[in-house]
Order: C-alpha cells, then structure tokens, then sequence
C-alpha cells in the first residue's frame, strides 16, 4: 500500500487512501508552497473548500506542478448558499479559481448553516440539485457531504437521485463519531476523517506518545496508520515541508491488534466534534 493506492467509491471512482488537507492554510504562498511540498511528496488528492479562501493558490500550485490532470484527485466544498443558482454559481468559481474543468469530489460543507435554520432539509435538496447537474455537466465526477449526521442524510437520501458516496466527517483517536461511521458504511458512503490529528492536540495523549516511541515513528504517523487500519481516508494538513513528507511516510509498519485497540479507547482525550445543528456560523 501506498500514498497512491485508491479505495472504490459506490459510483466505481477511484479515490486516494490518502489526502491533503488544506484548511486554515493562508492563501498565498502558505497554501501555495504546502500543496507544492504535498505533491512532491506524492500525495494526488488534494482536499480545499470555498470557504477556506484559497482554492487560488492551490490551483496555482497544481498548474505549476506540471502534473497531468487526469493523476490527481481534487476535492472541493460548497458553502454558505441555499439554493440552485448559487450552488451552481460556486462551483463555476470554484472550478475557475482551481484553474480546471472539472473536480472529482464536490461536497455539501454543512448540513445546517445558522443562516438557513431550521430548513436545512429544502436548503440541501436544492443545492444537491446542482450539484447533480454539474455530475451531468461533466464538471463534477463525485458528489458527497461533509459533517452530515444521519438526522441530516436520511431526507437527502430520499430526494437524491445521485447517492452521496463521501462523508467528511471529524475522526480521530478523541473522536471517532462511530455512529456517523456505521450510517456511512451502511449506505456505502466512505468516511474521510478531516482533522485526524486533532488539530495538533493529539500529539500531547500520553498513550500516542508511548507507541511513537515503540514503532520508531512519529505520533502523526501512528495515528495516520491507525485510520488507515480502521478503514478511514485521512486528510492530514501541515505547513511544513518535513512534516508533509513524514505523514505518507505511513505504509511500512502494521499496528498490533492491541495496540489498535488501545488508540479506540482514547475517546475525549484530545477534544471531540462539533453539533452541527449548534456551530455559530
């Protein structure tokens, strides 16, 4: 296995096991040079969103790259809109900022912005519309959710003519939102894990450290490993070019069954998810 190696999504796309997380990377040469580091390390799918403000930077960075469009993977997320024609209008910026014709995954953010409450289920129903379209149009290969619970999916589900087959979801040994998962694997919809590090506070878990020091390797790298074993697709995020390299360097070791158990006993240590249904925003 390796950085390239792909899981199936329910539609037959190929997606890597692995991807790079953007968020809270500033746009410009920060978000530039670490989506430049990214895909010099070997990473090919590649993770950003309207909302984090610089899928600019990481189109340029792509472009730049000189890789051939058809080996990556890039994913992107639609924000604050709440019907058809502004879906549909984000995703054309989206696609001119990224500097491509098309993406492979495009996803619902938030299943209930503050904004559009307590109608998220219309709110959702138009905007999946759009997004169906643009799978027609050609513009989108996958189309998916991100921070959906089931209360959130059950009526998409019911007027999606296209399933979602991604849920990007917060995952990590503090917080697997285990129901979340199931859900997903019941309806064949793959579970990224955005922030599998805990943004940084994992690194501070007693437990991780402990088993860093027995593998040789860093606690990213365990972690990493550990959302690999349990099926996950981890989208890692740093700054830093070393860093960046280390977090696909994940493939030469195999956790012991124990040991994996242990790191699924590590809930709350480290922080736990967000109520969509309750973020200010």
């Amino acid at each position: 296995m390796s950085v390239t190696h792909t899981y199936t999504l329910a539609n037959g796309y190929k997606i890597p096991v692995v991807g790079f997380g953007t968020w809270q990377s500033k746009d410009g040469e920060e978000a530039y040079n670490s989506v430049k580091w990214a895909l010099e390390s070997g990473y090919r799918h590649i993770d950003t969103a309207e909302a984090y403000g610089n899928e600019d930077s990481i189109g340029r960075a792509i472009k730049d790259s000189g890789i051939a469009r058809k080996d990556l993977f890039i994913t992107t997320k639609l924000w604050g809109t709440n019907s058809y024609e502004e879906a549909s209008a984000a995703l054309e910026k989206s696609l001119k900022d990224l500097q491509v014709d098309y993406v492979d995954l495009f996803l619902i953010h938030w299943p209930n912005p503050k904004a559009f409450r307590p109608d998220f289920v219309t709110r959702n129903a138009n905007i999946w519309k759009a997004m169906e379209d643009g799978v027609k149009a050609g513009k989108v290969h996958s189309i998916g959710v991100s921070n959906f619970h089931e209360r959130h999916l059950l009526p998409l589900l019911e007027v999606a003519e296209i399933k979602p087959v991604v849920n990007q979801i917060l995952v990590n040994p503090s917080d697997q939102q285990l129901g979340i998962v199931e859900f997903n694997k019941a309806h064949d919809i793959l579970t990224e894990a955005y922030s599998p590090l805990g943004t940084g506070k994992i690194f501070g878990v007693k437990e991780l450290q402990d088993l860093a020091k027995k593998y040789g390797k860093s606690v990213a790298q365990i972690v990493l490993n550990w959302q690999l074993e349990k099926g996950y697709l981890p989208l890692p995020k740093s700054i830093h070019a070393e860093r960046i390299a280390q977090n696909v360097d994940i493939f030469d070791f195999k956790l012991e069954a124990g040991d994996v158990e242990q790191i699924d006993g590590l809930h709350g240590k480290a922080g736990l998810a967000k109520n969509p249904d309750e973020v200010d925003f």
